[in-house]
């Protein structure tokens, strides 16, 4: 029953993709505002985040901020069938890039894309990957259908490399030696084992140092890839590559992404991830922030 109710599901998805996109949009200011309401848990998380992040902001308005992040997540999330379905020239209408040329390097080295956690990211890695060939970490799904569903989508306009997270650092390094590009998502909170501490927004947080070590060991250029979700559609924007990067020491290159991260939160607050707990893993002696 459980799977017959997944495939009703995706079908009813597939018939979205239709949608104009206006009328796609309206969809998901309307989910949006009803997960607000409904979503308590995820609605308790983002609030703590902004709380956390921008304590001198008056409640009011992290509340206005909190529901215009619920909007700006849901509109995503139902764009995302645009991905999985839409036609390669409606996606590049709808989803621009500019910078594109920066994904390759001049001298042949290894380019690793720090794309940070904003409800564009999927969009991005759909149009980037009309350009390149790119290797990335993928979460496998609970459910059979949906988790076949985001993997044949990842892997849609190109030979896509998915890999566990589980498969650690070396499958990542055989792919950068092999050619391709590193799709690399830095903002996650993956525990204490893999993670060192440093700050957000002015609050320790567990992240991960992948980066700093990967390119330390390959010489790979870091572009950073910013999507924002704008009224109709999607702005990709690759970056120029990351000068004197990595710096003195690993900690200090994991701290300059996470500012280099808050630098683009304050371009489009609404549009971070804050329904992700950014602050799960504390240091030891501090107390939970998530209920």
């Amino acid at each position: 029953m459980k799977v017959v109710f997944s495939y009703l599901l995706v079908a009813f998805l597939w018939l979205l993709h239709w949608l104009p996109l206006p009328i796609l949009r309206a969809l998901g200011w309307g989910l949006g505002r009803l997960l607000f309401v409904l979503a308590r848990a995820r609605r308790d998380i983002t609030l703590t985040n902004l709380r956390l992040c921008f304590p001198e902001m008056p409640q009011a308005e992290r509340e206005k901020l909190a529901r215009a992040h619920f909007v700006a997540f849901s509109r995503a999330v139902l764009d995302r069938t645009l991905g999985w379905w839409a036609s390669k020239e409606r996606l590049e209408h709808i989803i621009r890039v500019t910078g594109v040329e920066r994904l390759n390097d001049p001298g042949g080295r290894p380019v690793i894309m720090l794309c940070p956690h904003f409800v564009g990211l999927d969009a991005g890695a759909t149009r980037l990957s009309m350009f390149v060939t790119a290797c990335s970490v993928y979460s496998k799904q609970k459910n059979p259908v949906f988790d076949k569903l985001l993997y044949d989508g990842r892997k849609r306009f190109s030979d896509t490399i998915l890999l566990s997270r589980h498969e650690g650092m070396r499958r990542i390094l055989k792919a950068l030696k092999d050619g391709y590009q590193f799709y690399y998502l830095p903002d996650m909170d993956f525990g204490r084992k893999e993670s060192i501490f440093v700050p957000f927004f002015g609050v320790q947080a567990a992240t991960i140092p992948a980066l700093s070590r990967l390119v330390r060991l390959t010489g790979a250029r870091v572009v950073s890839c910013i999507t924002r979700q704008v009224a109709d559609g999607y702005e990709v924007e690759v970056m120029p590559p990351w000068e004197n990067y990595p710096g003195e020491s690993v900690e200090a290159d994991t701290a300059f992404v996470n500012r280099f991260i808050e630098g683009q939160v304050l371009r489009m607050p609404e549009q971070y991830f804050w329904l992700h707990k950014r602050f799960k893993t504390r240091p030891p002696g501090e107390q939970r922030f998530y209920k």
